[in-house]
């Protein structure tokens, strides 16, 4: 899978733009808990006091929890605090207290505060049992007090500060605040509503940027996802063809085209959903952790179990489903080849009367598909649920866990909350890890289909350094010893094949069905290289000069005549797009397929279907002659091209393409003999090896095998005036 990765080398930044707002999502999803956190222990239940450092305080107060703290603690104390002055605050909300001087927090460090929340918290708890005792002692000043006060009182003088829970401390030390808050007139109301809407907006805050960053990850981790998937289509485009007919064996073409529909779609699927995952997971899990260990470590062990719980689901699911995901693209390129192979086959499937049995045939692939997907969808939909099932018994573990902790006063309830929080994005964090585990199998094996195709070895490859064709051979091609022996196969094909077509002239290959004339004439587009021997173009070995060079020079007309979608003239021009209207004509007019075109009633701008299947097999094969011509090669190669044309329009067709393309070398494959009658050079093949050379009249003397298909396609009137004309020569 990373091996793909290598295709997104120009991505740097937008992936570097993917992790930096990951990171700045993953912070603030971590930082709401903690939030939450804080309206309901200082919002709610400490009215919007944070902590035990008062903003002010009077006189008295000072120089009491002076005298309980420690020297050092005092003298920290100090120097966080000025005595107030109106000269240096004016119209200060301290103007309302009249009864004596306060003294004012300066603006101090966290860092300062919170070391100063620990020593003034216990200072106050000790500074109020001391009151305590002197209320006590005063029995006119208890009267005076409700009963609620004095039973705190009687709490307070009987408290040891170091055996008191953090948490005790802490609200003890924020009803000190709460008093002296009030004995100093400050609006209890108004600060507790501060803090709520403060805090309350950062959140909304937060909550927006968040969302803007999953947006913003969304919507750049699916454009890189879509930008690697065009990359890796045009890529197996590109390598598919360069493909030779070896490489093509090895692949069927259902299987290439869903490797680069199905298989690069589940690579894309993949890639959206890592780059959002597997940055983003390990950050929120993580944080979770530590959050959660600052919360409270002693109730860790239910998200320890909650965790086991999930990664014991994603075991068993793994160990059922996964490996029907390695069967799944295999079953998609069987329905593939079955479907395509029907569509192709429809008329034989008719003339036949096989439907039915076609129809069972893709019904069984498409069925063993169907019942796979749906074995896989039934493990991915148990998944889920039970997902939900664990996170809910962890929420109601902790809830009673937790509500032990708050009743120890061990733990607060906003506390409880974050961490319920927490432990949720902790195992979402797993979640979305086996959400991965669970995609990249499938896509691990789409990965390995793609990369099969882009690793594939090409066989046929351009030189390092290219030599260019000699002109004052233009158009000579030339056999040197040349032996063929397809791949993994035990025999060769031909056999020591060595002949000289002259430029400009015509040369044709006969011989039996299976004889090699095909395979010999298509080592010269270089379908094929020879495994021994050479093949001389314009007097270069052809492996030694660029293919494209190659195929420039060369019109090839297959025994199959192949035709694209689009317009007859788009067609025509396929070998040169520059060609002019003229030349189509021309081209037209010698295949003989001027007259056809053009009782058509848009002429040359008639559609053509795919494959060409609103046209006959005679006129496909007379465009395909037409659009070889449209070109104007030095070579000419027709393999059997002229089987699917009457007699009269094949010699018509042969007399114009040899006026009108003269000093051009023409190669014809033939089966008929009155096909290469007139031909400049016969060869004669008979199970890969050449058995006879010359003209016609000259094979009828010297070779038996041309006798023998001469006999069995002319009269003997025929063979007679051959004779006569040779024995007059």
């Amino acid at each position: 899978m990373l091996k793909l990765f290598r295709y997104l080398k120009k991505a740097y930044l937008p992936v570097i733009c993917i992790v930096a707002l990951l990171i700045m999502q993953a912070l603030c999803e971590l930082s709401l808990p903690t939030y939450t956190s804080n309206i309901v222990n200082v919002g709610i239940q400490q009215g919007g006091i944070e902590d035990a450092v008062p903003e002010v305080m009077r006189e008295q107060t000072f120089q009491g929890l002076s005298a309980v703290m420690k020297k050092d603690d005092a003298e920290e104390m100090k120097d966080a605090y000025e005595l107030y002055s109106k000269d240096k605050v004016a119209d200060s909300e301290y103007d309302t207290y009249k009864d004596g001087r306060l003294y004012v927090r300066k603006d101090i460090s966290s860092e300062e505060r919170k070391d100063l929340d620990q020593s003034m918290s216990k200072a106050m708890i000790m500074l109020s049992a001391q009151m305590a005792k002197q209320i006590e002692a005063n029995p006119q000043a208890a009267a005076q007090l409700s009963k609620d006060q004095r039973q705190m009182m009687k709490q307070m003088e009987n408290m040891n500060v170091d055996k008191m829970p953090d948490s005790i401390i802490s609200q003890a030390a924020i009803s000190f605040v709460e008093a002296e808050y009030k004995a100093v007139g400050m609006d209890l109301d108004a600060i507790q509503t501060g803090y709520l809407l403060k805090t309350g907006g950062l959140m909304i805050g937060i909550a927006f940027l968040s969302m803007a960053a999953a947006v913003l990850v969304t919507l750049t981790s699916a454009r890189l996802a879509a930008r690697l998937s065009r990359v890796l289509r045009d890529k197996i485009f590109k390598k598919v063809m360069d493909f030779t007919n070896s490489e093509f064996d090895r692949f069927s073409t259902a299987s290439l085209i869903t490797r680069s529909t199905n298989d690069i779609q589940q690579i894309q699927l993949f890639v959206t959903m890592m780059f959002r995952i597997v940055v983003y997971a390990p950050l929120l899990g993580i944080g979770g952790i530590v959050k959660v260990l600052s919360t409270n470590a002693t109730m860790t062990w239910t998200i320890a179990l909650g965790v086991v719980a999930i990664m014991l689901v994603i075991f068993i699911l793994f160990k059922v489903a996964m490996p029907k995901f390695k069967i799944l693209q295999k079953l998609i390129d069987r329905l593939n080849l079955v479907t395509r192979e029907i569509l192709t086959g429809l008329s034989v499937i008719r003339a036949f009367s096989t439907e039915k049995h076609e129809e069972e045939r893709f019904d069984e692939a498409n069925r063993n598909l169907m019942k796979t997907n749906l074995f896989v969808n039934r493990a991915m939909t148990f998944m889920m649920p039970v997902m939900m099932l664990v996170m809910n018994g962890m929420t109601v573990l902790i809830v009673y866990a937790g509500a032990g902790n708050i009743d120890a006063g061990k733990m607060q309830v906003g506390d409880l909350m974050a961490f319920i929080q927490y432990a949720m994005q902790i195992i979402m964090a797993f979640l979305f890890i086996s959400m991965v585990s669970i995609m990249m199998p499938r896509a691990q094996v789409a990965a390995e289909r793609v990369n099969e195709v882009l690793d594939t070895d090409i066989m046929i490859k351009d030189p390092e350094e290219p030599k260019e064709f000699l002109p004052e051979k233009k158009g000579e091609v030339e056999f040197k010893e040349v032996y063929f022996c397809y791949p993994d196969a035990d025999e060769a094909v031909l056999h020591n094949i060595s002949f000289v077509a002259p430029a400009g002239k015509t040369t044709a290959f006969i011989g039996s069905t299976g004889s090699g004339k095909s395979t010999l004439i298509n080592l010269i587009p270089r379908f094929f290289d020879v495994t021994r021997g050479s093949i001389l173009v314009d007097g270069q070995d052809i492996r030694e000069v660029r293919h494209a060079d190659l195929c420039e020079k060369i019109g090839y007309v297959p025994q199959k005549g192949v035709l694209f979608s689009g317009t007859i003239e788009s067609n025509l021009k396929y070998g040169k797009e520059d060609a002019t209207e003229e030349e189509v004509r021309r081209a037209a007019r010698i295949a003989q397929a001027a007259d056809f075109i053009e009782e058509k009633e848009e002429k040359y701008q008639s559609p053509i279907a795919q494959g060409g299947s609103n046209v006959s097999g005679g006129q496909k094969q007379r465009l395909s002659i037409a659009r070889a011509i449209a070109k104007d090669p030095e070579i000419y190669i027709f393999d059997d091209s002229f089987s699917a044309l009457d007699y009269k329009t094949d010699v018509t067709l042969r007399s114009a393409l040899q006026k009108e393309t003269k000093g051009s070398t023409t190669l014809i494959v033939a089966q008929r003999i009155s096909t290469i009658l007139h031909a400049d050079q016969i060869i004669v093949l008979d199970e890969g090896n050449i058995v006879g050379k010359g003209t016609h009249e000259e094979l009828l003397q010297t070779c038996p095998v041309y006798q023998q298909i001469a006999k069995s396609q002319l009269s003997e009137d025929d063979l007679k005036k051959a004779r006569e004309v040779s024995a007059h020569e």
